[in-house]
Formats: structure tokens, C-alpha cells, sequence
């Protein structure tokens, strides 16, 4: 459909940062430079902001979100109270077919590039959907898609913020914190994996709110 093209088009571009924190997502020029009707223009900002990639404001129109809305806050909370318990789930159930899926999915995040020249400052999207991938993968052995379905919105609606964070904390040694991950799930060391995974997921929320290490607890 053409609103799910253009709906990808302004998703890369947004990932991209050629629509910048707070940018007007204006309709009608979005319209004419994609060459389509206002109608599907709408209809893939309205996606957008499903997704938690934009906002529509009261009579101003669409805009992309911006890192300083406590949503990225409270999105993160929401991350480290399910995921680390999903992962348990995971961990317990998984069989071995999944644990030759999460090496798998490590193997491939560890070895793609993070930057890409052509695609600016921020992280690429080859080494983004590996991110994601490991991630889920390390949930799927839970073998509930209800709960995989919770972690997809979620990982939808912090997936900018993540990307912004490298602004902040490029000192952050993220392929060790995979690695450690990995480690422990396949060690089916669930308590530590667990812990592991709030911790990471926190450290990306304290980076977007200018400190370098999660709050006490978390």
C-alpha cells in the first residue's frame, strides 16, 4: 500500500536524522514530495505516531517526538520490569534450537559495523535491526507471542530514543554488555541475565537524561 511505503520513507528518514528532534511533519509538503494524496500521507503519520516516532499537536499538525519528553522515561521503566521477567521465561523454556538462534543473532550484532558512513552520526540501520533481532531472540524462547508482541511496541517506541542516546554516552562499551548477555542466558543464568538486561536497558535511559549511570536500584 502507499501509505505503508511512505510510512517507511519517513521512518528511515527519521532514524536518519533527516527529521531532527521536535521537525514538523507538515502533510501537504510531505504529500507533494512523495508524490501521493494527503489522505495517505495522513494515514502513515498517524502510524508513525502509533509507533511512538511522532506527535500530533493541537491544531499544529504532526511532529517528530523529541528526547526530552518523559515518555522515553517511562517507556524504558515499562522495558525493565518486562523484559528482564520475559527473559526468565526465556531462559527456562527455551530449548536448543534457541540457544543456537541467540548465538547466532550475538554472532551477527558483534560483527556489523555500527556507524555507516553514508548514514551520518548515528547508529546504522544494518547494525540497528541487529540489535533488535538479538534482543527479541533472547526473548523468543518464552514461546508467548503475547509478550513478544508487548516487547515489539516497545522496542518500536524507544527505537529513536536509542539511536539519539549515542549522543551522549559514546563511551558506552555496548558490545560487552551484549556479550555478557549472551553469556549469561546461554549459561541458563537467569538471575544474572536478568539483572544484565536492566542494566542495559537503564543505561540507555540515564544517557538520555544526561547521566552516565542508571539511577541507584535500577
Amino acid at each position: 500500500m502507499l501509505s505503508e511505503q511512505v510510512y517507511a520513507h519517513l521512518r528511515d528518514a527519521i532514524m536518519r536524522g533527516e527529521h531532527g528532534p521536535g521537525a514538523a511533519l507538515k502533510p501537504q509538503e510531505l504529500a507533494q514530495q512523495q508524490g501521493v494524496s494527503l489522505a495517505v500521507v495522513r494515514e502513515a503519520l498517524v502510524q508513525l505516531v502509533g509507533d511512538g516516532l511522532a506527535e500530533r499537536l493541537p491544531n499544529r499538525g504532526f511532529a517528530v517526538v523529541t528526547f526530552s519528553d518523559r515518555r522515553w522515561q517511562q517507556i524504558a521503566e515499562a522495558r525493565q520490569i518486562v523484559e528482564p521477567s520475559v527473559l526468565r521465561m526465556s531462559i527456562e523454556r527455551g530449548d536448543l534450537d534457541w540457544e543456537a538462534r541467540v548465538r547466532a543473532a550475538h554472532h551477527r550484532l558483534a560483527r556489523t559495523p555500527v556507524w555507516a558512513p553514508e548514514e551520518g552520526e548515528y547508529y546504522s540501520s544494518e547494525w540497528s535491526e541487529a540489535h533488535r533481532v538479538f534482543h527479541r531472540t533472547l526473548l523468543e524462547g518464552c514461546g508467548n507471542p503475547v509478550l513478544l508482541e508487548t516487547f515489539d511496541r516497545m522496542w518500536t517506541a524507544s527505537e529513536l530514543a536509542r539511536r539519539w542516546s549515542t549522543q551522549r554516552n559514546p563511551d558506552r562499551d555496548g558490545t560487552d554488555e551484549h556479550r555478557r548477555l549472551e553469556e549469561a542466558a546461554l549459561a541458563r543464568d537467569a538471575d544474572t541475565a536478568a539483572e544484565l538486561l536492566a542494566r542495559h536497558v537503564a543505561m540507555t535511559a540515564a544517557a538520555l537524561d544526561g547521566r552516565q549511570e542508571p539511577a541507584r536500584g535500577t
